[in-house]
């Protein structure tokens, strides 16, 4: 997050194994370590696919399973790359990708694309029950709380998700509540 990079595992091109673009790094494993005793107890926990998120879940004590909806928002050839350079080389991309939610001038995901599948997610928990707790990218937290809480796509920029924060959706398929930005 401190870098404002397009969210990827790796570098585009780099070879398997190699580490994040914005790793989860010594003082952000400490933090999740010292927030371990404050993560609310749940039925399920899932986390994103991203080592970020992997490694943020192993330190604050827990063995998540993976959801591949709630994977961070494909970014296509600009994964990895800071704001700053795509915009310096193609700003029309991204005026067009700020402006519409269905644009996707990077080849990967639209937001409307990405919104939907967290969304389609998030609607199938409420048919289960139970509590689950998600270790997920900012940009999924985003989508789940627009698509829970029904606002318009432009919303999806007006909301900021700070590291180790709990952001509660609880009730069930269009009826969703929200409790945000609670430290842990």
């Amino acid at each position: 997050m401190r870098e404002a990079r397009f969210g990827s595992d790796a570098p585009p091109g780099a070879p398997p194994g190699a580490p994040l673009h914005s790793p989860l790094d010594e003082a952000g494993t400490r933090r999740a370590r010292a927030a371990a005793d404050r993560v609310p107890d749940a039925d399920l926990f899932l986390s994103g696919s991203s080592t970020r998120c992997l490694r943020t879940a192993e330190a604050l004590g827990l063995r998540p399973v993976c959801e591949p909806a709630l994977a961070d928002w494909d970014m296509g050839r600009w994964a990895g790359k800071r704001l700053s350079e795509v915009s310096g080389s193609e700003p029309e991309g991204v005026a067009a990708w700020l402006a519409d939610p269905d644009a996707a001038p990077h080849g990967g995901e639209s937001l409307t694309g990405f919104s939907a599948r967290v969304g389609g997610w998030l609607d199938g928990l409420g048919q289960g029950g139970g509590r689950v707790l998600a270790v997920v990218e900012p940009a999924a937290v985003r989508a789940a709380v627009v698509h829970g809480l029904g606002l318009p796509p432009a919303a999806f920029w007006r909301l900021d998700v700070a590291p180790l924060t709990l952001t509660e959706l609880s009730g069930r398929s269009e009826r969703w509540n929200l409790i945000c930005g609670q430290v842990l």
